[in-house]
């Protein structure tokens, strides 16, 4: 047994996790992300969300099966370890931490981008640093108070997200917006070129942001070694918040391309705060616009969590810094928070040098790293039933459904999603730096940490 210095505390609830996967999710790629991807497919967005969900949903059903098997810290990254040899795990727990990175990024600029409707003469880096600083300080705190904060932001957002469904869907019966000079209701999905007007190219194009959207889903595994009976909360959580976010996605975007024609939302700010400033609801625009900051925030706070936690259960693999290890009297591994939060501030340097063009590059690329550590998962789990015996998966609490069609069809879907990045000429980069990223990681493992991961995995 470990001693309380690097042992992390179990302070975590069935319903902080579940909240904790809707704030990693259900953030910038809906309440911003989202008009990027429209633009693309137009209404058949909802096409792309459905099939991305779907994906989504066996990946997290193959993580919780290995999760609920084998509830150890680092998760996937230990499963990929274990299964696949620790190259693999390396790979997976390093691209998971720079997808956590990167995501924060877009985040934290996203942040900048929603406080100029109020301060729109105050610089946007200066909103960035100011974010940074303050998750920074949250996640120092112990793992319960994260999980509470965690939790009533949530809360908020998807409290505002259902008050935003019902409201549009009181403006298309009741008419409001008729003023305007667009219909409302559901002709716009085909009044403006047609429900599929780009084609299905245009349906494919977007799954690069749909994918980015649901990133971050995954850090219910990564909660498993500090869940409260993870048994029982793992499987509650993995079968009760992906169909929730597809709901609020596929919903919130059917009712937003129902007031509003599809092909004049923009990216200037969040599209549900221009949308009701365009229809002359002020008010719920600036209540709006704070319900997308509680969005970035809390996403920003469970995708630092979930870095910093992957960090700590590689350190103890000897696939990171032992420093990494160093808990705090909260049993908070401090040191990587402190990591996180410094390599973020890239993001105010960005955000000062690029502060138009910088978000959907970072999209794309967190893309990339997402797809990967959810191919990893996959095929983690894939190569545990093949060491298992016709009795060990008798006695699986957590199966995958419709084995092995779904989890394979699903592997394909995958690596269709990495490719597509590089087919289209906007994402390209995404692929370029992926790539780059493993082949370094690669090298890196070679030179400086085999030699400290020879011996032989097991799962603890």
């Amino acid at each position: 047994m470990q001693n309380n210095e690097t042992q992390l505390k179990r302070g975590l609830t069935g319903r902080h996790i579940r909240f904790m996967a809707l704030g990693s999710a259900i953030g910038t790629g809906l309440f911003y992300g989202s008009a990027a991807a429209i633009q693309q497919a137009g209404p058949a967005v909802l096409l792309a969300y459905l099939i991305g969900g779907a994906a989504v949903f066996m990946v997290m059903r193959a993580l919780g099966e290995m999760a609920v098997h084998h509830p150890v810290t680092g998760s996937f990254s230990h499963y990929a370890s274990y299964y696949l040899g620790p190259l693999a795990g390396f790979l997976t727990g390093w691209n998971y931490i720079f997808e956590m990175l990167i995501v924060c990024l877009a985040d934290v600029t996203a942040f900048g981008f929603y406080m100029k409707l109020w301060f729109p003469h105050v610089e946007q880096w200066i909103w960035v640093l100011s974010i940074v600083c303050f998750i920074g300080a949250i996640n120092l705190c112990h793992v319960k108070i994260f999980g509470e904060m965690e939790f009533w932001l949530s809360i908020v957002k998807v409290t505002a997200i259902i008050a935003m469904i019902i409201g549009g869907m009181a403006i298309m019966i009741y008419g409001f917006g008729q003023e305007t000079d667009h219909v409302t209701g559901i002709s716009s999905l085909w009044e403006y070129g047609g429900f599929m007007p780009n084609g299905i190219s245009g349906v494919i194009a977007s799954l690069a942001i749909v994918m980015f959207a649901f990133g971050g889903i995954e850090v219910i595994g990564i909660t498993a070694s500090e869940a409260k009976n993870p048994e029982k909360t793992i499987p509650k959580a993995i079968n009760a918040v992906p169909f929730r976010i597809l709901l609020f996605y596929v919903l919130t975007l059917f009712i937003l391309m129902c007031i509003y024609p599809w092909n004049q939302i923009g990216q200037e700010g969040s599209p549900f705060v221009q949308i009701f400033s365009s229809l002359g609801i002020n008010s719920a625009a600036n209540i709006l616009n704070i319900v997308v900051i509680t969005a970035a925030v809390s996403a920003i706070n469970s995708d630092i969590f979930g870095a910093g936690r992957m960090m700590y259960g590689m350190a103890q693999e000897g696939q990171a810094p032992k420093s990494f290890t160093k808990l705090s009297r909260n049993g908070v591994p401090w040191m990587t928070v402190v990591v996180m939060s410094a390599v973020l501030l890239i993001g105010v340097v960005l955000n000062y040098l690029l502060p138009n063009e910088i978000f959907v590059i970072i999209a794309s690329i967190a893309t990339f790293a997402t797809v990967w550590v959810w191919l990893m998962i996959l095929l983690s789990q894939v190569a545990m039933r093949r060491k298992m015996s016709k009795e060990e998966v008798k006695t699986l609490k957590f199966p995958v459904p419709m084995w092995p069609i779904a989890p394979i069809l699903t592997i394909i879907f995958m690596v269709f999603v990495i490719v597509l990045l590089g087919y289209f000429e906007k994402t390209r980069i995404a692929l370029i730096v992926g790539v780059a990223w493993v082949a370094l990681l690669s090298i890196t493992y070679f030179l400086s940490i085999k030699k400290n991961t020879s011996q032989t995995h097991q799962i603890k």
